[in-house]
């Protein structure tokens, strides 16, 4: 009710502006006990055990500013990040742009972030809560050596992580998709393995690598077949995408990643295609186009274990999250399922 009064003036405001307001408002909240990792809609995925599968996706908090006033809005999850060893004032201004016709973003971010000893300080603050807070890790742009970028912020945040998030589907970053051929990806996800156990023998944090949906079958099939032998502990399916269907919006011809409603069928296609292409053996999280329970609910049933949000918070604000779940829970029970995990690949 509140985000719907306030709506229009942010609205009003650049949208980076007013993403900058939401982060504001959010610090300002009263801390409330995250979710119970009971009942029904909780679910295990790579070791851990969710309150509900509907998380917050990378982008939303890229400094870790506020994981715990998330959590305390009902999501189950929160991805913060991504992340980078050094600060970075990422792309030039305006860079994020609302396309409201569309329901949808375009982003050019570009990595923009406070850098991984700021975002230290934050999580080690943390450090105890109760919470599944996920750590997006990426390369800075100028970076010589974009892999050990990665395997330092591995050894940096893998004792504060619930789970770290290898992002190298951002399309802003130019050459980072790259890093999704798959000698470079073998390569990649071997320095973050190596890192992360140099630091942590006992009790680390599985890693989830995040893929671009704009992927041709043979990608596909040779990133699931890293994924598997690599043992990674899920697949965040999808980053943003480079293509553009049509649009509405005067905003549309912006470059950068789009998000949103419009990304929502060639996401829940490449949940499909990845779930084929692993055999349900690897846990995926759907991302993309994500504004509904019935969004949330095709998702899970093609093949995803849990799903995160972003885009369509900005236009239902933040307590969507807790609305997913609550409609998730009417879904099941109307599907005939006792437990999410039930409904999981059943399409």
């Amino acid at each position: 009710m509140l985000f719907r009064l306030i709506k229009p003036a942010v609205f009003a405001l650049e949208s980076e502006t007013g993403h900058r307001l939401a982060i504001a408002a959010l610090k300002r909240l009263p801390l409330r006990q995250s979710a119970s990792a009971s009942g029904p809609l909780a679910i295990e995925v790579a070791g851990l055990r969710f309150p509900n599968p509907v998380g917050v996706a990378a982008g939303f908090d890229k400094d870790a500013e506020v994981p715990d006033a998330l959590l305390g809005l009902g999501f189950g999850f929160t991805e913060v990040g991504s992340i980078t060893p050094r600060p970075q004032a990422g792309n030039p201004r305006p860079r994020l742009f609302r396309l409201v016709e569309d329901r949808a973003v375009i982003n050019r971010m570009g990595f923009n972030n406070s850098g991984g000893e700021a975002a230290l300080e934050r999580l080690k603050a943390r450090a105890g809560r109760p919470g599944i807070v996920g750590i997006n890790i990426g390369a800075n742009k100028d970076s010589d050596d974009r892999i050990a970028d990665y395997a330092t912020m591995a050894r940096m945040m893998a004792p504060y992580a619930s789970y770290l998030a290898v992002n190298v589907s951002s399309p802003n970053t130019p050459g980072l998709r790259a890093l999704q051929d798959e000698g470079a990806l073998t390569a990649l996800i071997d320095g973050v393995l190596e890192a992360r156990d140099a630091v942590m023998s006992e009790g680390a944090p599985p890693v989830f690598l995040k893929v671009a949906p704009d992927l041709e079958p043979a990608d596909i099939d040779a990133i699931a077949r890293i994924a598997l032998d690599k043992k990674l502990g899920a697949l965040i399916v999808s980053n943003t995408t480079i293509s553009r269907p049509p649009l509405k919006s005067r905003h549309a011809d912006e470059a950068g990643g789009l998000s949103g409603a419009p990304l929502r069928d060639l996401a829940l296609q490449r949940v499909r295609d990845f779930r084929s292409a692993t055999g349900g053996a690897i846990p995926l999280l759907g991302v993309g186009g994500i504004a509904t329970a019935e969004d949330a609910w095709a998702r899970l049933r093609a093949g995803a274990s849990l799903v995160q949000l972003y885009s369509a918070m900005v236009y239902e604000g933040p307590g969507l999250g807790a609305r997913i779940a609550s409609g998730l829970r009417r879904l099941m029970k109307r599907d005939g399922f006792a437990s999410i995990a039930e409904a999981v690949g059943t399409e």
